[in-house]
């Protein structure tokens, strides 16, 4: 219906009696806004947007309103496309690079300067480092904000307060006598002298087994309140939770306890919760914990004036970052370690490839014990394989052959007995009980297992349960087991072993992950990297299907299973004391017998030697790309690196879980020498990418774990 208009339209009549007023418009009261700041007017803020051509500073202006709230290191609210975005404030200046008009910062979110500049440019290089954005690695560097825990927190304090905590100046610091730990090792004592000196050596530490304050975090405690001494302030980076309680009960042996409790350690571990990790890095910010020990992100904690940073047992995986950039905490503290002057130690039972490279290249030092510090804390070891155990005649191809069985049983009368088992679970993989064909689910095609003694084989990936399963090879109806894990393992032990507790520690077992075991006689059935301590040590240790256990493909795969062995081992008690360690099975060869000399480092060495010889890393530097063919190629076309060689691309084994484009990956591999100049070129290349929107996917992994 059409709207009328003009001198034609008409007039609202007013009511008889009432006086026509005439109609007022409001007017809005309207303030100027803030002008800028007086002095550094200019924050450069690091946005936090994904996209790689986004990864540069972008400048606002400081409104005069927020000149004492927005300084170095806070989070901010900034406009950007429209949209109110976080970032953080990364620093200001006088005048800014950009000749347009800036927009004013909208707000800041907390007074916290949460990224000090310590950790901005550590941020920065790992970012360089693996080819990634700053914002993603401040993500993983800087907790989410938890605003109750600011507000609970005291002011902060730089360590000059009355309430500043002290160290106990009575704590040896070197010397037989003060660090006994260190005694046993070639370099130890004068690595713990330059730290104390305010050096910073680098060390790689092959660390022997021990009990009480011979024990690795025995160790790591006597290191860290050196470093205290000297002045400084330390970091301790490890695996999981277990261990870094660990740690923090050797601390508080060595008079170093929680900051809670009014001492100098903070424990930054994610899965404590939101506001329990957000409490222990406001600790660290605000002066008040000179030593943080956590576990992955960790690594990024804000200490002043660090002086030492440990990463233990770098070749668990849990030290690799499953999100981009992908960093890998030895890597992220060795540059920390350059870039801050704190000194650094890598430490294990074994030894990694990656940190015998770098004793081989000069970049750090062996501390390692001598044959005979190994032969007097060591226990014995014994590969019980099939030429070891032809005389058993067909009792050898037990799962548990005769001399394991007779060994533990001695054993048991003298302490609990550790059984290391490389599956968890019950029977997970089985095979049809006529061909050997691995059971497939009929609906997913994933592996069909048992998760307990009566009932059908359940999928392990969709978990249907296949009833009436039958072969397509050879139409039987009837399975056995492939991988036996350590559910069913306890089972089997309780039956041989009637009236001797069994224990099961693992993830999926039903009482988790243990901590400690006492030192009664038991059967302790445990997973790798889930073996509990016993106080006074194991009086051995049966590690089964070594076989599996030293098989796959993958790059690493010898040196991460006697890292695994040695993990257990080193919880047995010394040979002088009767600990025996029984490896069981056809394991691979150069593992098993790098084990039974308990030589990590020669195994490590020759490791390397031929990777250098094949090209693989840490002997060069690799890129790879994996995603969609078009996509893949257009990132590769542009970089241009010198002494490049482009290896592929490969298609990808599709995952019958999911319904994927088909996948390929190319590898860029150069010289060690050009590995910065690849993470750049490869870096910039996926920014044009971004800039342009191009279609499909691509991941970029610089020198991955799973090569092969």
């Amino acid at each position: 219906m059409g709207g009328v208009t003009g001198d034609h339209a008409p007039e609202q009549p007013a009511l008889a009696g009432l006086e026509v007023v005439a109609p007022t418009t409001r007017r809005r009261r309207t303030t100027a806004p803030p002008g800028p700041a007086a002095q550094l007017p200019v924050a450069r803020v690091c946005v936090d947007l994904a996209p790689a051509h986004l990864d540069r500073p972008f400048e606002y202006v400081v409104p005069e309103n927020l000149d004492a709230a927005a300084q170095p290191g806070v989070r901010v609210k900034v406009r950007f496309a429209g949209q109110d975005v976080d970032g953080w404030l990364l620093e200001r200046v006088d005048h800014a690079e950009h000749e347009g008009r800036l927009l004013p910062l909208r707000r800041v979110v907390s007074l916290e300067p949460v990224v000090t500049p310590a950790v901005a440019r550590l941020a920065r290089a790992v970012a360089d480092r693996w080819a990634g954005t700053l914002a993603d690695v401040l993500r993983l560097a800087v907790p989410p904000r938890h605003a109750r825990v600011e507000g609970e927190q005291p002011d902060r304090d730089d360590g000059a307060g009355d309430d500043a905590p002290t160290v106990a100046t009575e704590v040896p610091a070197t010397g037989e006598a003060g660090a006994p730990a260190w005694s046993a090792y070639r370099g130890g004592p004068a690595f713990l002298r330059h730290v104390l000196a305010g050096g910073a050596p680098r060390a790689v530490w092959t660390a022997l087994p021990g009990t009480g304050e011979h024990t690795w975090a025995a160790a790591v405690a006597q290191a860290v309140s050196t470093c205290l001494l000297g002045g400084r302030g330390a970091l301790v980076v490890v695996p999981d939770g277990r261990d870094v309680d660990r740690v923090c009960a050797a601390l508080r042996a060595v008079g170093l306890d929680d900051v809670t409790r009014g001492g100098p350690v903070a424990r930054l571990v994610a899965d404590d919760g939101p506001a329990a990790r957000y409490r222990a890095f406001l600790a660290a910010l605000r002066g008040r914990a000179r030593v943080v020990v956590g576990t992955r992100a960790s690594a990024f904690a804000p200490v002043a004036d660090l002086g030492l940073a440990v990463c233990w047992d770098d070749g668990d995986l849990q030290h690799a970052e499953p999100r981009a950039p992908y960093p890998h905490v030895r890597e992220v503290l060795a540059l920390r370690s350059e870039l801050e002057g704190a000194a650094l130690l890598v430490g294990g039972h074994a030894r990694t490839v990656e940190a015998q490279h770098l004793v081989a290249t000069g970049w750090a030092r062996e501390v390692a014990a001598d044959r005979a510090g190994v032969r007097a804390r060591a226990p014995r070891v014994r590969a019980l394989t099939s030429v070891e155990l032809a005389r058993e005649g067909p009792a050898a191809a037990a799962r548990l052959p005769g001399p394991a069985w007779r060994a533990m049983r001695d054993a048991l009368a003298a302490g609990p007995v550790l059984v290391q088992v490389p599956r968890a679970g019950y029977v997970p993989v089985v095979a049809c009980v006529r061909c050997r064909t691995p059971a497939r689910c009929a609906t997913c095609h994933g592996p069909l297992g048992l998760t307990h003694g009566d009932g059908p084989p359940s999928c392990g990936w969709c978990a249907r349960l296949a009833t009436g399963w039958r072969c397509t090879e050879c139409g039987a109806s009837g399975v056995r087991s492939v991988r036996v894990g350590s559910e069913r393992t306890a089972e089997e032990l309780g039956r041989a072993f009637p009236g001797v507790t069994v224990r099961v520690s693992g993830a999926r077992a039903a009482g988790g992950v243990l901590a400690d075991v006492p030192d009664r006689p038991a059967l302790v059935v445990a997973t790798p990297g889930a073996e509990p301590h016993a106080p006074s040590g194991y009086a051995a240790a049966v590690l089964l299907d070594a076989a599996v256990a030293s098989a796959g493909e993958r790059l690493g795969a010898e040196v991460d299973a006697l890292r695994r062995w040695l993990a257990a081992a080193a919880l047995v008690r010394p040979t002088g004391e009767g600990g025996q360690v029984l490896l069981v099975g056809d394991g691979a060869a150069r593992p098993t017998q790098a084990l039974v000399r308990w030589d990590p480092a020669g195994l490590a060495e020759r490791e390397l030697d031929e990777r250098a010889e094949l090209r693989l890393p840490p002997a060069v530097r690799v890129a790879a790309l994996t995603g969609t063919r078009d996509a893949v190629a257009a990132v590769v076309a542009r970089v241009d690196v010198p002494a490049l060689e482009v290896l592929g691309p490969v298609p990808q084994p599709a995952d019958d879980r999911q319904a994927l484009e088909p996948e390929v990956r190319t590898l860029l591999r150069v010289p060690p020498t050009d590995g910065a100049a690849l993470a750049r070129a490869v870096g910039a290349s996926v920014a044009i990418r971004s800039a342009r929107r191009e279609g499909g996917t691509v991941r970029v992994q610089v020198d991955p774990a799973d090569l092969l």
